[in-house]
């Protein structure tokens, strides 16, 4: 089925059926093109809207699940425990797919203890962060992936480091990480799909511009520095398990990386031949991200598609552990002297 004539995707479904409600962020708010993107990404993965758990915190963007897959489960949970409700959706039904929803507040603040634990763990879940640099909610603080010097409208300074989340999600032992913009709509579809067809913890870190609040012309999380100076990793194709392996013959270094749902990730690298399978090669583009200032790099930093899933680890049945009868989770007699025991 061809994605560019068909007006339904692989399950029959037409694109609205993947919208939500009417977005009340503010007008040109990056995080509503991450919304469309991410009902662009669902439709082209054929996902069944039925079977998508959406998760989210406090804050501008953990509103924004209310705006795409209106058949999906939604749980907007307390300020920075949104990691602990997804992980409890995909332990009680590993089939569902879980896409969280997170600010750089949610995240890289309150929620920053949550954030190292379903990341270690590797947990099965698309991970999004929205992030802008402020609390838009509270009008405008500095959050902390502000970077030092950063400035508001007003004038006031910010005094302190930022936290890089790709960098921290790496060393936690992450097995997809990505930066992308809000305003590159095939990199960040792209990005999307393969997480979805990732298994485990997958990272999307989108500078999503706040036009409000933070999108002054020298700010490195404002739209006009970042169409300026987004420099991309490489070209990003990928082909559905669903659909003939079609792939162009490029001049350059062509990666293709399978996934665990039989789909094909495609990378085409650009100018420095990072390969986001190699550890050591993000680790070096973070590290120059961070040390010129003049460009930030986006693209798929790192994945590993070997390593297994919380699901895989906790060697949960394919049964959901939400469908067994409670006879069927109650140990025997013996079973629990045997547990006992254990702890003696």
């Amino acid at each position: 089925m061809s994605e560019a004539t068909s007006k339904t995707n692989a399950i029959g479904l037409e694109k609205k059926d993947y919208q939500g409600e009417k977005s009340t962020l503010c007008i040109g708010c990056g995080h509503d093109q991450i919304t469309r993107e991410i009902v662009e990404a669902a439709y082209l993965a054929g996902l069944d809207p039925y079977n998508v758990v959406k998760t989210s915190g406090i804050g501008c963007s953990s509103k924004t699940p209310a705006y795409f897959l209106s058949s999906g489960y939604g749980i907007n949970s307390v300020h920075g425990r949104m990691p602990s409700v997804a992980t409890g959706a995909n332990m009680a039904n590993k089939h569902l797919v879980t896409v969280g929803v997170s600010g750089d507040g949610d995240t890289a603040s309150i929620g920053m203890g949550q954030f190292c634990h379903v990341v270690r763990r590797n947990t099965n879940m698309v991970y999004v962060v929205e992030n802008n640099g402020v609390y838009g909610l509270t009008k405008g603080q500095f959050s902390a992936t502000s970077e030092k010097g950063a400035k508001k409208k007003g004038g006031v300074h910010n005094d302190y480091g930022d936290i890089d989340l790709c960098a921290l999600a790496i060393e936690l032992g992450a097995t997809f990480v990505a930066r992308s913009f809000s305003g590159d709509t095939k990199q960040m579809t792209t990005l999307l799909r393969a997480a979805i067809a990732h298994k485990g913890f997958a990272l999307i870190d989108c500078i999503s511009p706040c036009v409000t609040f933070n999108n002054l012309p020298d700010s490195r999380k404002g739209f006009d520095w970042l169409r300026d100076n987004n420099v991309q990793l490489h070209e990003l194709g990928f082909v559905p398990e669903y659909e003939a392996k079609k792939v162009e013959q490029e001049a350059g270094k062509k990666y293709e990386v399978p996934l665990p749902d039989g789909s094909v990730l495609m990378l085409h690298a650009l100018g420095n031949d990072h390969d986001p399978r190699d550890f050591e090669s993000a680790h070096r583009v973070l590290v120059n991200d961070r040390l010129d200032l003049g460009h930030v790099f986006t693209g798929l930093i790192y994945i590993n598609p070997d390593s297994p899933s919380l699901d895989a680890t906790m060697r949960l049945p394919d049964k959901p552990l939400s469908q067994h009868e409670a006879e069927e989770l109650r140990p025997t007699v013996e079973a629990f002297e045997s547990l006992l025991a254990g702890f003696r």
